[in-house]
């Protein structure tokens, strides 16, 4: 699989899971936009570009609307048209039940992990639905599927992404434009780090530790591999829906997609009923 001649920006890339889908990436032929505020980025940058690939830099705050859309049209100006968008920048540092939280933190969580992600794809989109080309590819994480009691912002978050995910992928129908999410499973990054030494996490996140302990440590790599698969073309039939680099779903037959078409799965249901209207409930 390749993304030879694509033009390809990832929020985050500084480090950990944003590193190792930049590097990926990379050697499957992308042209490398690199987002981040730390200067770590700098490093990903030299690597990609050492190794024979391409690779630039852009210091920006994913939060401020304005730079942002700045930053996509300099990346635009210097590489070409964006094809595919990696949205990974996220935060998870509110721990705990929320009367113990700090407010501000927990809300930093969400607004990060949201906010971010959307003004993500809104700076991208009118590009691609003027070339009627492009994928835009949203990380999810823990708590997207199931309760997450002392990670409530970032689970409630990462539901928000998979939701905003597939609802923007109903607005892109025939546009030649689609939007995907992916869980990259748990990797050992900084942001896991914090979560088993800081106070809070020790208290309440015990089974973080528990788990790499037993091997349960997937590598970045596989996120950046079904990235390139994503960016490839190869799951188009699956936007909307979320992927999963922790249950190899890079090898995913034609067979499986269909069933999980057929099912409707990979995406948020109540109660398995997905023809139910928002506003009038069950479909005639």
């Amino acid at each position: 699989m390749s993304l030879a001649g694509q033009v390809c920006v990832v929020t985050g890339a500084s480090r950990g899971i944003g590193r190792g889908i930049a590097i990926e990436q990379a050697r499957a032929g992308g042209r490398m936009a690199l987002l981040a505020r730390s200067a770590e980025v700098e490093d990903v940058a030299h690597r990609i570009n050492a190794s024979g690939g391409e690779a630039r830099t852009y210091r920006t705050d994913i939060l401020d609307a304005a730079a942002l859309a700045a930053t996509i049209a300099a990346i635009e100006h210097d590489l070409g048209p964006i094809s595919l968008l990696t949205n990974n920048a996220a935060s998870f540092y509110a721990i705990g039940p929320i009367w113990e939280v700090d407010p501000g933190t927990w809300w930093r969580d969400v607004e990060l992990n949201i906010r971010g992600t959307f003004l993500g794809c809104r700076a991208v989109l009118p590009g691609m639905l003027a070339r009627r080309q492009g994928r835009i590819i949203n990380l999810t994480g823990g708590g997207t599927g199931t309760p997450f009691p002392y990670g409530s912002g970032y689970g409630t978050s990462k539901a928000g992404v998979l939701r905003f995910t597939e609802s923007v992928s109903g607005t892109l129908e025939d546009t030649g434009v689609m939007i995907f999410a992916m869980d990259p499973g748990l990797v050992r990054t900084a942001m896991t780090e914090f979560q088993m030494t800081d106070a809070a996490g020790r208290k309440y996140l015990t089974d973080i530790a528990g788990l790499f302990e037993r091997g349960i440590d997937v590598p970045p790599a596989l996120a950046g591999r079904l990235s390139v698969a994503i960016g490839s073309g190869r799951f188009d039939r699956l936007a909307g829906r979320m992927l999963f680099a922790a249950r190899d779903d890079i090898d995913l037959t034609d067979a499986q997609i269909d069933e999980i078409l057929a099912q409707d799965l990979r995406t948020l249901r109540i109660n398995g009923t997905p023809d139910e209207h928002p506003y009038t409930g069950p479909r005639d």
